[in-house]
C-alpha cells in the first residue's frame, strides 16, 4: 500500500446546479479545470492517480455541498442522492475509491439516520460537513444524537470549510482575497473545532474522532497559547486542556498544505500516529503533494503512517 488520498472533491452536475458556487478570487482557468474533474472519476482522476502513485482517493462531496441548502426535506434528498451516487461510483472501483457521506444537519434526525445508512447499507467510512449549517454549529445540543452516532459507529467526521457566510466579517472588507481558501476557511473551520471543543463535545463522547483538513487549520500551531490562555481563564469546565484534544479526538490531514516545516510542526505538536496524506484534488496539485510527502524530513514509519497507515485504522480499510 502507498498512499490514501484523504479530502478529494467530486460534484454531481445536477446538485452542483443548485449550490452557490462559494466566493473565492479564483481565475477563470483553474475554475474551468476544476469544473470538468470534479465530475469525472476516470478520464482525468484515475489517470492522475496512476501517474503519481495514488492507490486510493477518499471521495467527498465537493463544498458547499448539502450545507448550503435551506430547506431541511431538500438537504435530505441531496445527501442521499449525492451518497448513492458515491457508493455507485466506488462500486465501480472498489479498489480505488472509497467515501465520506453527506449529512443533512438541517434534520439532526434525518442525519443520524442517514449515517446509519451511508456506513451500514452503502459502505461508506464515514462523513465529511462543511463547516456550519445554516449558522448552526456541532457543539449545538441538538447535535448530540449525532456525536453519539458517530461513536457507536466508530466512524470519523470529517469538519472542511465551504459553507455559505451567514454575515458579513469587517475584516475580509475590501479584501476579497483574504475570502475562501487563502485565510478566511481555515479561521473559520478553526474557530468551529474550537467550539466543539470548548463545548465539551468530545468529554461527552470522548470515543469521537473529528478530521481537521489543511494541516490543522491552523490549531497544531496554537496548542501552547490555548492552554495558556484556558489556565488563566475563570471558568475552566474541560476535564483536560485544549491541547489534548488535538491528536486524540481531532485528527488533521496535509491536503493543500505542501511544507515541510508545518509538517515537521505538526508531527513534534500532535505526533505523526494523528496526520494523515491527503491532496485536496482537483483543487491542488497531485504531483506536488506527492513529491512532499516523498522529501518530508520523516522517518520511514511515519511516512508510512502519514501515507497510509494512519487512514487504514481511521476508516477501518481492508488492503
Amino acid at each position: 500500500m502507498g498512499l490514501i488520498a484523504m479530502e478529494e472533491a467530486f460534484a454531481i452536475p445536477e446538485l452542483q446546479a443548485q449550490y452557490p458556487v462559494p466566493r473565492t478570487v479564483t481565475a477563470g482557468h483553474w475554475a474551468e479545470d476544476w469544473a470538468k474533474r470534479l465530475c469525472d472519476y476516470t478520464t482525468y482522476r484515475l489517470h492522475d492517480m496512476d501517474e503519481h502513485g495514488v492507490d486510493i482517493q477518499v471521495l467527498s462531496l465537493t463544498a458547499p455541498g448539502v450545507q448550503c441548502v435551506t430547506d431541511a426535506r431538500q438537504a435530505v434528498t441531496d445527501a442521499r442522492v449525492a451518497n448513492d451516487h458515491l457508493a455507485g461510483v466506488i462500486a465501480a472501483h472498489p479498489t480505488r475509491f472509497r467515501g465520506l457521506a453527506a449529512l443533512p444537519l438541517q434534520d439532526p434526525e434525518a442525519a443520524v439516520a442517514e449515517l446509519h445508512r451511508a456506513v451500514g447499507s452503502l459502505g461508506l467510512s464515514g462523513a465529511l460537513v462543511n463547516d456550519h449549517t445554516g449558522g448552526g454549529y456541532l457543539d449545538d445540543p441538538r447535535y448530540e444524537p449525532v456525536w453519539a452516532a458517530l461513536e457507536d459507529l466508530d466512524v470519523p467526521l470529517y469538519l472542511h470549510p465551504g459553507a455559505p457566510p451567514t454575515e458579513p466579517w469587517r475584516v475580509l472588507a475590501g479584501r476579497p482575497e483574504l475570502q475562501g481558501p487563502l485565510w478566511s476557511w481555515a479561521a473559520e473551520t478553526g474557530g468551529h473545532a474550537l467550539r466543539i471543543i470548548f463545548g465539551g463535545v468530545f468529554d461527552r463522547h470522548p470515543r469521537a474522532t473529528m478530521i481537521l483538513g489543511h494541516m490543522g487549520e491552523f490549531l497544531p500551531f496554537q496548542l501552547a497559547r490555548l492552554d495558556s490562555r484556558y489556565a488563566r481563564q475563570a471558568q475552566r469546565t474541560l476535564t483536560r486542556k485544549p491541547s489534548e484534544y488535538l491528536g486524540s479526538n481531532i485528527l488533521i490531514t496535509t491536503s493543500g498544505v505542501c511544507s515541510p516545516a508545518a509538517l515537521a510542526g505538526a508531527v513534534l505538536a500532535i505526533g505523526a500516529d494523528a496526520i494523515m496524506f491527503a491532496i485536496d484534488y482537483p483543487f491542488e496539485d497531485t504531483a506536488e503533494a506527492v513529491r512532499f510527502l516523498d522529501q518530508a524530513p520523516l522517518s520511514d514509519t511515519d511516512r508510512a503512517k502519514i501515507g497510509h497507515g494512519n487512514a487504514v485504522r481511521v476508516l477501518h480499510l481492508h488492503t
